[in-house]
């Protein structure tokens, strides 16, 4: 065989090779494409974090972001296969990092921020006009969004159509709002269309309220299984937060209690009385907690935020704080063997919430 004909025959062996290794995004939970999204997310961090954790091998890192707004970061990692992973960096040891989960007001799923006197940030996370979202890590996402736009941008014109959004902890309740973004920036024409978007939120709290939620899964959902999944250790404080506040404001128009005080005025004196009164014990405690809820993590945290981006001007918030779980989730429950290996202990609230175990309780699954 001529050399030129045996350089021929191995770049095609080659080519082949690679087309059999490509693994395309598909919808539903991986066990293994998870633990590698793990591996890589936890680089991010330092040993005392990732512990014992694997470096990944599948994917290296192609771009870490600077620091920007509440010291928000993120990273690009590649794969040989054309796959990228938008890699979104949690809660850190700043302040101005916990400051961001504090500011839990919502804000309208759609509308605009004003980050500086010059920058207008629209979005649209939601068409329906009652969804809502949690301010500070809409304001975080914000600040990365033109940089991962450029950067998928960037991956596009390199022949990458699947993108993997990882986020654990605040990393993960940003990753749902960009999630939300980058679709619409699709509907919009802004990105193309056939960008194939796959989201795992891993200990992620609650991003929004249930009309976000329902329209972020409805978005993700197919006869295969979803492309949004929400990763959860059964110990973990983390996923139960913010703490949900319903009141009738948050439900659909057609429920019965909607219409309570209506049907209450049609009854007779004796039992109006009655009715009227167990309604207001009932509804009035928590349009009160709602509205303190909003003064002291929109209102009063939002002075401290705009100390911190003296450009930003808080936008009006969404009269709801009905926080709920969002997306399809994967629940790693923690049974005794891990409970051997992770014991309670006071003092030590992130016990459960790190990767390290995340990483076992994932490992244990089939």
């Amino acid at each position: 065989m001529k050399p030129s004909s045996l350089l021929c025959w191995l770049v095609a062996l080659l080519a082949l090779t690679q087309v059999a290794q490509a693994r395309p995004l598909r919808p539903g939970f991986e066990k293994a494409e998870y633990l590698e999204l793990l591996r890589l997310h936890a680089r991010m961090a330092d040993t005392s974090f990732f512990g014992k954790i694997p470096r990944p091998s599948r994917f290296r890192r192609a771009y870490r972001s600077p620091v920007l707004g509440l010291d928000n970061s993120w990273e690009l990692w590649t794969s040989p296969d054309s796959v990228a992973v938008v890699s979104i960096r949690g809660t850190t040891a700043n302040s101005v990092s916990w400051l961001e989960n504090f500011y839990a007001a919502m804000l309208p799923a759609k509308g605009e921020l004003r980050l500086s006197p010059s920058r207008t940030f629209p979005y649209e996370l939601s068409s329906h006009p009652q969804a809502a979202v949690h301010a500070g890590w809409l304001l975080g996402m914000a600040y990365l969004s033109d940089g991962i736009v450029q950067q998928l941008d960037s991956c596009y014109r390199r022949g990458i159509r699947d993108v993997v959004v990882m986020g654990h902890s605040q990393g993960g309740g940003i990753a749902y709002l960009l999630t939300s973004h980058v679709r619409a920036l699709q509907r919009q024409q802004k990105l193309p269309a056939d960008i194939r978007l796959k989201t795992y939120c891993s200990a992620g709290p609650k991003p929004g309220n249930l009309y976000y939620a329902y329209d972020y899964e409805a978005q993700a959902q197919t006869a295969l299984g979803s492309w949004a999944c929400n990763v959860v250790n059964s110990a973990d404080w983390v996923p139960e937060v913010p703490i949900s506040i319903q009141t009738i404001q948050d439900f659909n128009p057609t429920n019965p209690f909607v219409g309570a005080k209506h049907t209450i005025g049609k009854q007779k004196f004796s039992q109006r009385l009655v009715l009227r009164y167990l309604y207001n014990q009932l509804e009035r405690p928590t349009r009160k907690a709602q509205r303190a809820y909003q003064k002291y993590l929109g209102t009063l945290v939002g002075k401290q935020v705009t100390k911190q981006l003296p450009g930003y001007q808080p936008s009006s918030y969404y009269p709801s704080s009905h926080y709920v779980r969002t997306g399809s989730t994967i629940v790693l429950a923690a049974d005794k063997p891990y409970y051997q290996l992770f014991p309670d202990e006071e003092g030590k609230i992130f016990r459960h919430h790190l990767f390290e175990p995340y990483y076992y309780l994932a490992e244990k699954l089939p």
